[in-house]
């Protein structure tokens, strides 16, 4: 029989053995098979940029208050249209050097949301630097810090074509005659945040789909609730550059409020924009068209909302204008 009482070193060697047996089988052997792990079909390798920008989201400790998964619980669901895989993070396992491993980019807490569609979900370059410069001036409520050494304050004399401005207001800057421009690591960074985007893994009929989490549902006609769905789609997709009030940045994203653009009576203008985006004016952040992300019923929702909120008084758009447009964008 065991003799630990009396025999230390049997008793330090099996606590030893057991020790080792434990680690393997809950740290050794699960490593050893996540290095087996293959790319997602339609995955796309990160770029050098991209990996410098994953660079500088782990040097600023990005994971302590972000993640970068989706669980298969009804809590996540809007955070990604599935659940996240080991394969979702395949190339971004590479080593940061000989002496650091690749960094865990699951994170610990949601401090901040959750950004593994944030590629999708905000993919304008113009957005994530005002955030990165001043978050306050994205989402007023944000308590995210500032990143002001990921800029720089640029004579305009100095400005190159090569320089990427910053549309920043000027009483932001201590010198308002100058223009704010970003340094390498910021649009490394900014890069690295709009690749993240969960592969697509196909339709229900496909091989080895993986079904979403997300459970959506159309408005019913008796709760007449085309406008309350405006306002929250609204609030995910238009929110963050126009702002809930429709105001805008100034010297970065133009007011809805007011705007002859939105209260046209002829809404065709405005449904282009939201369908294909618009960077026409220099002045102004660039933006993404949604044709591939909102359906034409959520395109009249937010278009009507615009239309009839914040004092602008403009008739609705109906699914069918939406439709038509649409089809003619696809098919000039």
């Amino acid at each position: 029989m065991l003799d630990f009482h009396k025999n230390h070193k049997l008793l330090v060697f099996t606590a030893f053995l057991g020790f080792a047996v434990l680690s393997t089988i809950i740290a050794i052997l699960p490593a050893v098979q996540l290095q087996e792990v293959e790319p997602l079909p339609g995955m796309r390798e990160l770029n050098s940029q991209e990996l410098q920008g994953l660079q500088v989201y782990v040097s600023e400790n990005c994971m302590s208050c972000h993640t970068q998964q989706v669980r298969n619980i009804e809590m996540d669901q809007v955070w990604g249209h599935r659940p996240s895989l080991a394969s979702d993070y395949y190339y971004s396992k590479k080593r940061q050097d000989i002496w650091r491993q690749s960094p865990s980019l699951l994170g610990s807490e949601r401090t901040g949301p959750d950004l593994s569609e944030i590629g999708k979900r905000q993919s304008g370059k113009e957005w994530h630097l005002l955030h990165l410069f001043n978050p306050r001036m994205v989402v007023k409520e944000s308590i995210m810090p500032s990143y002001p050494w990921l800029f720089e304050e640029k004579s305009p004399a100095l400005v190159t074509q090569k320089d990427v401005v910053v549309p920043v207001p000027q009483n932001l800057l201590k010198n308002p005659d100058h223009k704010l421009v970003a340094k390498p690591e910021a649009l490394n960074l900014v890069s690295y945040l709009q690749s993240l985007v969960q592969a697509d893994l196909g339709t229900a009929s496909d091989p080895g789909f993986i079904p979403s989490t997300r459970q959506t549902s159309a408005p019913s006609q008796e709760e007449n609730s085309l406008e309350l769905d405006g306002l929250q789609l609204y609030a995910e997709t238009c929110a963050a550059c126009h702002q809930p009030n429709g105001e805008g940045i100034v010297g970065a994203f133009p007011p809805l409020a007011g705007s002859e653009i939105v209260t046209d009576h002829d809404p065709d203008i405005l449904i282009q924009i939201i369908l294909s985006g618009y960077d026409a004016r220099p002045e102004f952040g660039a933006m993404p068209g949604f044709a591939d992300l909102l359906t034409d019923e959520e395109i009249a929702a937010i278009a009507n909302h615009e239309r009839t909120s914040w004092g602008n008084e403009a008739p609705k758009v109906t699914v069918e204008q939406v439709a038509e447009i649409r089809k003619f964008i696809l098919n000039p």
